[in-house]
């Protein structure tokens, strides 16, 4: 089978398992003709265990209009507030403090985070889960 000719990639950032053809998802797939609810109905159908947590795809639209998709995991700042099960991250974070997390919970992260990343050493992995749990106003233990 020959190769499809690419077209465009974008990358959606849709709740899991609620999708919806509404902007920015819509207008993002209908201005290169792709069928909306096909990639929504497939969308959910693929993320049902991800319910409630935002779950970026990876949509790749060839020139015939027929697309694929990768689903990428949550943003690290999405894992740690679920792992601290926090509402929101802080509005000042050098003052306010929201939550604390244990290096296990760091660690954690950033094993599950790995694949999506731009390093393979776990220690440069949590370097960088810190990084974004500071700036949420979160505390890492030492």
């Amino acid at each position: 089978m020959a190769k499809k000719k690419i077209k465009t990639i974008i990358k959606v950032f849709p709740m899991g398992g609620a999708a919806t053809p509404a902007p920015p998802i819509g207008p993002a797939l209908g201005q290169h003709g792709v069928n909306i609810m096909e990639f929504v109905n497939q969308y959910n159908k693929a993320t049902q265990d991800k319910k409630g947590q935002k779950t970026p795809a990876e949509i790749t639209i060839y020139e015939d209009r027929t697309f694929t998709f990768v689903i990428k995991l949550p943003p690290v700042s999405e894992m740690i507030k679920q792992e601290l099960k926090l509402k929101l991250g802080s509005g000042v974070p050098n003052k306010t403090k929201v939550g604390k997390l244990s290096q296990a919970q760091l660690k954690k992260i950033a094993t599950e985070k790995l694949p999506d990343m731009n390093t393979t050493s776990i220690e440069s992995a949590m370097k960088s889960v810190a990084g974004t749990a500071r700036s949420m106003g979160v505390e890492v233990e030492k």
